[in-house]
């Protein structure tokens, strides 16, 4: 629930510490560039020493963040914890996706982590909304602390990862920068908004209480895009799945722009966004898995890092949007960035020819590419 809880509780934080909302917005950047600094080393890690090891270490260091960011006594402090609560982060998340290849499977993973969307994150705005934004943090902290204990008392210990016989995929560079492109450019799109959420809602006359309502349209939305996305990508493919996914966010962006003050409609809309944009996560993961099978965690780590590099990215420009012309023109520039997606992922398209999952009754094979 971390990041996700932050964005909206950004109008709390930056009135407690006297700064900007554009300024506030840097605790989730921060957070999103360490997150993208680290996952690699981290993934490649927990190949080397066993992921329960790097799991519930990092969540310890996570729930230990998360307790300091609740007691910071400035704004500077506060950015401080989240670089290390980003670290710590980015040693979760390659640890707890299943060795699976198929997009149904990927996307029930995917989902339970947008369980803390559409319930942590309501429910974190309106805790803060009575008792202050600090609880929020301390929980996450509690909650991190007893699920590094839980995990640790709840798993084996798996062994580091065996030397293949197959030669690792090559990484350089250009394959990265090509293949993780659409990650970027839609995490960017997504979270330009979504950082600003709850500023933009704000100074158009929402209420908390309307905020959380909205919020929750969103997660029940991302949760049904990701499963549904699964199912799609393995039936389409994952490169079609991919330009659906960004050519809806963009059309959903610009209808949430018009019908920003029409009440009740704005939650449709969000749902619908969000619905939208989260066919993309399955489809991706699915598609570099099976591209790259002899170095998947290592893809998968790379693509984490991709996600939180557009994030940054997003919060960055999201919050010049915000400072410029208001949550509308943030609406437009962030459509604008999912087109650009669309169009990487067509030329992706041109490129690279689509292969097909084979059906579940047939041995796992290559996926779509």
């Amino acid at each position: 629930s971390d990041l996700f809880v932050v964005s909206p509780l950004l109008p709390l934080i930056s009135a407690d510490y006297a700064v900007p909302p554009a300024s506030a917005g840097l605790s989730v950047t921060v957070f999103a560039v360490t997150y993208m600094l680290s996952a690699p080393a981290l993934g490649h890690l927990a190949d080397r020493v066993g992921r329960v090891r790097v799991l519930t270490c990092c969540l310890g260091a996570f729930g230990a963040a998360n307790l300091l960011t609740a007691i910071a006594g400035d704004f500077t402090w506060l950015l401080a914890t989240r670089i290390v609560a980003g670290a710590a982060a980015a040693g979760v998340s390659p640890s707890i996706y299943a060795l699976e290849r198929r997009a149904t499977r990927l996307a029930i993973v995917v989902s339970g982590l947008l369980m803390s969307l559409s319930v942590g994150t309501p429910l974190g705005l309106l805790t803060a909304a009575s008792l202050g934004w600090p609880v929020v943090f301390a929980a996450i902290a509690v909650l991190s602390l007893v699920l590094a204990w839980a995990n640790n008392r709840v798993w084996h210990h798996s062994p580091a990862a065996k030397s293949r016989a197959a030669q690792p995929d090559r990484l350089t560079p250009t394959v990265l920068a090509a293949r993780l492109a659409p990650t970027v450019l839609w995490s960017a799109a997504l979270y330009a908004v979504y950082t600003y959420l709850g500023e933009g809602l704000t100074a158009s006359g929402y209420s908390t209480e309307q905020i959380a309502e909205a919020i929750l349209f969103y997660g029940c939305g991302a949760i049904a895009g990701t499963l549904i996305g699964g199912r799609v990508a393995d039936r389409l493919g994952a490169s079609m799945t991919i330009s659906i996914a960004l050519s809806g966010l963009s059309s959903c962006l610009i209808l949430l722009l018009a019908v920003l003050h029409l009440g009740v409609i704005v939650d449709c809309a969000f749902g619908l966004a969000s619905l939208s944009a989260q066919l993309f996560f399955p489809a991706q993961q699915l598609r570099l898995g099976n591209q790259f099978p002899n170095n998947r965690a290592a893809i998968l780590a790379w693509n984490n890092s991709a996600l939180f590099f557009g994030i940054s990215l997003g919060s960055l420009i999201g919050g010049q949007a915000v400072a410029f012309g208001g949550f509308e023109t943030d609406l437009i520039i962030a459509a604008a960035i999912a087109i650009v997606g669309w169009v990487t992922n067509q030329d992706g398209r041109r490129r690279h020819a689509e292969v097909r999952i084979a059906p579940p009754h047939q041995a796992f094979g290559v996926g779509a590419g």
